[in-house]
């Protein structure tokens, strides 16, 4: 994912950017191939940034299931990849 850093780098601290990801960054290394790469787009993201985490259920799955399913199991539903709508 070179393309992603090449664009994080080149508008760092010129352009803003939104960026949205289901991986903590702890997980960046999945994205990366390198880990030095890894942890400079972080820091070039997170500097100067505002992070928004939402940690609740997933409204994409809630319409999908249909939501009393969710409150009967008391739980998101597992979803393999590729079954996302």
């Amino acid at each position: 994912m070179e393309v992603l850093f090449t664009l994080l780098a080149e508008r760092y601290e010129r352009r803003s950017v939104l960026l949205s990801s289901n991986l903590v960054f702890s997980q960046w290394d999945q994205i990366f191939k390198d880990p030095m790469t890894t942890m400079a787009a972080i820091d070039r993201l997170v500097h100067h940034s505002i992070i928004l985490e939402f940690d609740g259920p997933s409204q994409r799955i809630q319409k999908a299931t249909g939501p009393a399913e969710i409150k009967e199991a008391g739980k998101v539903p597992h979803v393999s990849p590729g079954q996302e709508s």
